[in-house]
């Protein structure tokens, strides 16, 4: 390897053996791993944050099943090029060894006619197409490209993993060989890193060349006089996509307009997708402030239209408008720890079995075992609500929401009080 190439890309896995993470896909027995090693191998999106592999997984892949290799990327790519590399596919006939692997990196960033050159192709199998997203796919690949391929889900990397990576990289790069390098400390550099192995291994290397010195004794001291002020230089697209989206969420959940529309700005500068910021606010607009003002999630969803029919540079001002009145609004997360909690009971208690009187009793046969004979009409009772039991007898009274101390919410609690007195604790 070329010693001018970043240090990230040095150290870059050639084969499963080498790659760190991803266990759950990869590891022994693994669904991924099984399907590299019988050979029939899916269209797949693979979905996950930058620095977890999805690029260096997708070419091991192929390298493992020694398939030509293509590769895209969907910023700088367009019809034109996809169809040329499909042709360039079709052209090579009986002289091709094995199916063609096509590899899309950000494939969210293609257009639905971007994607949808890539159906033919994909259905008639001349290749085997791998997408890297760190988008939901759910909301970024057309349903007809996703219903033909396997969606893989990446995760950030483990401290454990993380600091494999840092050990591998002092021990074996021929570049960081040449110097002494001593890592007294690594809190620093795993979280400037925030579980991306690129982005590690960047600062380690900014790390090991700001110093003259014989002896290079890595501290968290020493990252954090060093490298700090020259991280946004080595990693800017990073730093902005991920760092300021969090700093804009954390704004408005703050109840910070100014800040709030200054890390918009920043964003808008940046050249972010308006729509990725749109759907963040929707997220928030539920999780941060859900009942205490159901009308932002009204408005978090009309942003999310008015943007997508809109375009730049006009709806920056929806955004702005947007981001302001979330800032502004009361605050609760109480629906969004209401679904944790249920969640988490739901796997403590199993599927429990759901009442008699409020099962569905389409059939006669139901109707005779009692399905739903005792299930009390609310609106046949005063105040259209009676006293009955919803929930599975094993867990009666379980209080999972719990209304924000806010005017709405108030209300709410005082709703539930009247009517259910004493059995939530309301």
């Amino acid at each position: 390897m070329s010693e001018s190439k970043p240090l990230a890309e040095r150290m870059r896995p050639a084969t499963l053996d080498e790659y760190i993470g991803q266990q759950h896909l990869v590891g022994k027995d693994a669904v991924l791993r099984k399907a590299i090693e019988s050979g029939v191998l899916p269209s797949m999106i693979l979905w996950g944050p930058p620095g977890v592999g999805k690029t260096t997984l997708a070419y091991i892949i192929s390298q493992s099943l020694k398939r030509p290799f293509y590769s895209l990327s969907a910023v700088n790519s367009g019809v034109k090029d996809i169809r040329e590399v499909i042709e360039k596919t079709k052209n090579q006939g009986l002289f091709a060894s094995a199916k063609p692997i096509l590899f899309i990196d950000e494939i969210h960033r293609f257009s639905k006619s971007q994607q949808d050159s890539l159906l033919g192709a994909v259905e008639k199998g001349d290749i085997t197409l791998i997408g890297a997203t760190t988008e939901n796919p759910s909301f970024e690949v057309i349903s007809a490209l996703l219903s033909r391929s396997q969606v893989y889900v990446l995760k950030p990397l483990e401290k454990e993993e993380l600091l494999v990576l840092l050990d591998n990289a002092i021990k074996n790069d021929t570049e960081l060989k040449k110097r002494k390098i001593r890592l007294e400390e690594t809190e620093a550099l795993l979280r400037f890193s925030g579980g991306d192995a690129r982005r590690l291994l960047n600062v380690l290397e900014l790390a090991v060349s700001l110093s003259t010195d014989e002896e290079i004794v890595i501290t968290n001291d020493y990252v954090l006089r060093q490298v700090q002020q020259n991280l946004a230089l080595y990693d800017k697209t990073g730093e902005q996509h991920y760092d300021i989206i969090s700093a804009f969420i954390k704004s408005m959940r703050g109840s910070d307009p100014n800040a709030a529309v200054y890390w918009l700005a920043r964003m808008i500068e940046g050249g972010e997708d308006p729509l990725f910021i749109a759907r963040r606010m929707i997220i928030l607009a539920s999780e941060d402030i859900g009942n205490a003002n159901p009308t932002a999630l009204v408005m978090a969803n009309n942003c999310f239209q008015a943007v997508n029919t809109i375009g730049f540079p006009e709806s920056r001002i929806i955004l702005s408008q947007t981001a302001t009145y979330l800032a502004c609004s009361s605050k609760s997360n109480a629906a969004y720890k209401a679904i944790s909690e249920a969640q988490a009971l739901v796997r403590e208690t199993g599927n429990l079995p759901v009442p008699l009187a409020i099962r569905n009793a389409p059939t006669k046969l139901m109707k005779e075992l009692g399905y739903g004979a005792d299930y009390e009409y609310a609106h046949n009772y005063a105040g259209n609500f009676s006293e009955q039991e919803y929930l599975p007898d094993a867990i009666s009274g379980s209080k999972l929401y719990d209304p924000g101390n806010n005017a709405r919410e108030n209300e709410l609690r005082d709703f539930l009080k009247k009517r259910w007195k004493e059995k939530y604790g309301y």
